[in-house]
Parts: C-alpha cells; structure tokens; sequence
C-alpha cells in the first residue's frame, strides 16, 4: 500500500513521528558537506503526535511536545522508515530530551 501523504499514519498513545533537520556545513574554504556525509543530527521536528498516554488508574496525560516543535533526541532514539522516499523516526515522547516551542 502507497500513499501521497504522511498524514495518513496516527500515531499511537505517546508515539511521534519527526523529521530529522537536514543540515549542510560549509568549511571555512567554502567547501559544501551534505547532511548525507555527516553524522545524523539530532534534531527534528515533529511532524505528527499521537493523543497521549492513559495512566493506571485511567486518566488521561496529555503529550508536552505538539506538532512542529523542534525537539532534540539521542543519537540512537526512534525507529526509522521511509514513506515516499522520505526518512522519518517514530519515537515515543520519552525519548525527546528537550524541545524548543514553535
């Protein structure tokens, strides 16, 4: 199954799916890395979020990161896929280690 758009996938309870920033770095001579020849950053901007997580005696707790906040992550955080050859991370809110607001 392909879809057009990423707005097709929920996310689930505390789930989010973000786009990792890309970043170019120019040298000081004027040279142009790709993000591709860089470690992957660490920052992304949330693209979709889930409705929050539900506690054991079933309330509701509302997510503190909303669509289009930039958020900063480890390294190794989320699970990576690819819908129409763009990469994406699916991670839970636990895993953002700050957010800056949009």
């Amino acid at each position: 199954m392909k879809t057009k758009d990423i707005s097709t996938i929920k996310p689930l309870r505390d789930g989010l799916i973000v786009k990792r920033d890309e970043l170019q770095h120019t040298t000081a001579s004027g040279i142009v890395i790709p993000g591709s020849a860089q470690e992957a950053p660490q920052w992304g901007i949330v693209i979709m979020a889930g409705p929050g997580k539900v506690s054991a005696e079933g309330k509701h707790i509302a997510l503190t990161v909303a669509v289009g906040d930039k958020v900063l992550f480890g390294q190794y955080a989320g699970t990576k896929f690819k819908h129409n050859d763009v990469e994406y991370l699916f991670m839970r809110e636990d895993d953002v280690l700050g957010v800056q607001k949009a």
